[in-house]
């Protein structure tokens, strides 16, 4: 995955599914969140024991939000662990399958599942393994101060 690559996601894609988004200030997975939102991208939080995260209504599972939803994630962002991979990409080919949607699964810094990689690969799903949406975001698209 080249910087061109990660830039063209990052430019192209605006709806993230946030897989394992927490209400916990301190989580990486709520900074992150938070940080995309206000960058403007649209969060559809992921967590089977929230309501709401960010403003925005939490969902169990990919699979249990309504197909509307479904179908307008560009981008799910894994903040589950490396083990629990497999199972979420299962999920996400279902939903791929359904609607050509969604375009990338972003596995966060720490997460490698080459198994859940290559299930997303086959359905034709772009993989970002191991790295922070946030970060590259950051390196790439500077605020200027």
């Amino acid at each position: 995955m080249t910087k061109d690559d990660v830039k063209e996601i990052l430019s192209k894609y605006k709806t993230v599914a946030v897989v394992g988004a927490s209400r916990d200030l301190s989580k990486d997975s709520h900074r992150v969140a938070k940080y995309l939102q206000s960058q403007g991208f649209r969060i559809i939080p992921v967590n089977p024991t929230a309501d709401k995260i960010l403003g925005e209504k939490c969902y169990k599972s990919l699979l249990e939000m309504p197909a509307n939803v479904q179908k307008t994630i560009e981008i799910v962002d894994v903040f589950r662990p490396s083990s629990e991979t497999p199972a979420i990409m299962e999920q996400t080919v279902k939903i791929k399958e359904r609607y050509d949607k969604p375009y990338v699964v972003w596995m966060q810094l720490g997460i490698i599942n080459e198994q859940a990689a290559e299930i997303a690969r086959q359905a034709g799903i772009t993989v970002v393994m191991n790295r922070c949406m946030m970060q590259e975001y950051r390196k790439l698209f500077p605020n200027p101060s």
